[in-house]
């Protein structure tokens, strides 16, 4: 079965691609269609604009489609501060991955170089029907205001968060540092709530 990723994160379509292939579901991009349609991410979270970008997509290629959002949370922050839905888009300017990490980075030194942060992910998959949702979080780990060199492409934030265990870069987690904490890593779950609710 072919489905349809929503979105335009090197890093979001390589983490679930070859997964799902094993699984005998083909991801398509909508850089394969050659369509961006950039819908207007309105919702109050993670779920509602993973909706919005599924459906959007659905909309327009018929093509069963999951919608993936991000909200970001930051322990020590006030709450007019908060990233929340606007992780990339800060004063109304989209960040690339560079200008995201100097502005976090920027903003993490301001706090005093060492804050605690909660990714919330919102995940729908469309089909003309009831949207299916699944929610998940990472949390348990903190942002630095030294940005190590390695980078990965779609996720730069991951090059300034550091996971307490073993006290590493989120960019350089072995398979086993991973397995090391459950709670970061979901991704075995999210493959089987895509594969259980995809049309057949």
């Amino acid at each position: 079965m072919k489905v349809l990723f929503a979105t335009t994160n090197p890093a979001k379509i390589e983490k679930y691609t070859e997964k799902l292939k094993e699984r005998n579901i083909e991801v398509l991009t909508i850089k394969d269609l050659g369509i961006n349609l950039k819908p207007e991410e309105t919702g109050r979270n993670a779920i509602e604009n993973a909706y919005i970008k599924a459906k959007a997509y659905y909309d327009k290629t018929k093509i069963t489609t999951i919608g993936m959002d991000n909200n970001l949370y930051i322990e020590e922050l006030p709450e007019e501060k908060q990233p929340g839905t606007h992780v990339r888009r800060v004063n109304g300017k989209e960040l690339n991955d560079d200008e995201m990490l100097e502005y976090y980075c920027k903003l993490v030194k301001e706090y005093g170089g060492k804050l605690t942060a909660k990714w919330v992910y919102g995940m729908v998959i469309y089909d003309g029907k009831e949207p299916k949702e699944y929610s998940w979080s990472k949390s348990h780990f903190y942002f630095i205001d030294k940005p190590c060199e390695k980078r990965n492409p779609g996720y730069p934030l991951d090059s300034m968060s550091i996971m307490p265990e073993c006290n590493k870069y989120f960019v350089d987690l072995t398979e086993e540092d991973r397995n090391r904490d459950k709670q970061h890593y979901k991704e075995d779950d999210v493959i089987d709530f895509i594969v259980n609710n995809c049309s057949k």
